[in-house]
């Protein structure tokens, strides 16, 4: 009848809000929740089929994307070999700045909405370092493969934020938390995601935001500026922000409250910090507190080098705790289907039977 076949219309709507991945994702607020209902969809169909060879490949966006590694004691012990290598490396060629740029330009093209670019190598790709905003980087990358040479089962993904994290701190700087597991790629987001030096708060901001950052770290991760100096043939422009440019301090936000001195760099994107009431708050607190400066940094460094990547101990964690979310909608969703072929069937028996 017509009235059974709207019934059997509104169950099959009830266990399709079930089942879709997104109906869960925004009851559980979890993205890893569209991989996993995909992963059980995806097990039913080939235990079906009588399949046994099935296993979880989370599904990617990315075509490019590579497997990540196996983060077993082989390869934290190269990790550790190779910082140590990268330790020597970096002290005996002065190049804690460049190495430091290298795993800031790698990170910082993430877009937290379309999980695109972030912590991945991709920055090896030719037409990725020479987008304008990586010019001189080409020589980072050179020293970079060195050690990869020696340690082929590491990621460039990890190496370059290894990198980045021990040219802090072999310049004085914090100690900052680095957990390997990233996945390198082939595919390069578009040229324009890195800050422009000639726009201000807003422009930080838009860049800043879209990677899922704040404007703490806005201020914290400028001061990276204490180490290096702008070169005009890679950017325009030229000169150091500090007097001490292979030192890790807080002496950049001491300068750029000071205002311009003579054969020191501020750009707009410097200047802005000190303008903007927000970000002059943090300004001054890491100008007058050098620990307060060094923890926020330490905190923003691991979020920017971990753009993109999920700590797996973290993945595990998360799949234990929403394991029995999942197996209860599951099973919500496989006996409401039971139930509408049960009804189905016996409207149809009973229809049957009355025309008799």
């Amino acid at each position: 009848s017509s009235a059974a076949r709207q019934e059997g219309g509104r169950q099959c709507a009830v266990l399709l809000c079930v089942c879709h991945p997104p109906f869960l994702m925004k009851l559980l607020n979890l993205d890893l929740v569209a991989e996993i209902a995909d992963f059980f969809r995806r097990a039913c169909y080939r235990w079906t089929k009588q399949d046994s060879s099935f296993r979880w490949i989370p599904n990617s966006t990315n075509s490019a994307q590579m497997e990540a590694p196996v983060v077993d004691d082989a390869y934290r012990k190269a990790i550790q070999k190779a910082r140590r290598d990268l330790r020597a490396f970096i002290a005996e060629n002065n190049c804690a700045p460049i190495m430091l740029r290298l795993a800031w330009h790698d990170a910082g093209t993430y877009d937290a909405k379309t999980k695109t670019g972030g912590a991945n190598g991709s920055i090896r790709n030719e037409y990725e370092y020479s987008h304008e905003a990586n010019k001189g980087l080409k020589t980072a990358l050179d020293f970079c493969e060195q050690i990869k040479e020696k340690y082929g089962n590491i990621t460039y993904a990890d190496l370059y934020q290894l990198a980045g994290v021990v040219a802090v701190e072999i310049t004085g700087g914090p100690e900052i938390d680095f957990v390997p597991g990233r996945k390198d790629s082939f595919a390069s987001p578009e040229e324009g995601r890195l800050p422009d030096a000639n726009k201000g708060a807003l422009h930080l901001r838009e860049v800043f935001y879209r990677m899922g950052l704040s404007d703490k770290d806005i201020v914290a991760l400028s001061g990276g500026h204490t180490l290096g100096r702008a070169h005009s043939e890679r950017s325009g422009f030229q000169g150091p922000w500090t007097q001490h440019p292979l030192k890790f301090d807080n002496s950049y936000f001491v300068e750029i409250l000071q205002g311009e001195s003579p054969g020191l760099l501020q750009l707009l994107t410097d200047k802005c910090l000190v303008e903007d009431p927000v970000f002059r708050n943090y300004v001054v607190l890491y100008a007058q507190d050098e620990d307060a400066f060094f923890r926020d940094y330490a905190e923003s460094h691991k979020k920017l080098s971990e753009l993109g990547f999920m700590d797996p101990s973290s993945v595990a964690s998360i799949t234990s705790r929403i394991t029995s979310k999942i197996i209860v909608h599951v099973v919500v969703a496989v006996v409401a289907m039971v139930s509408l072929f049960y009804f189905y069937g016996v409207r149809r028996r009973v229809g049957f039977f009355s025309s008799i």
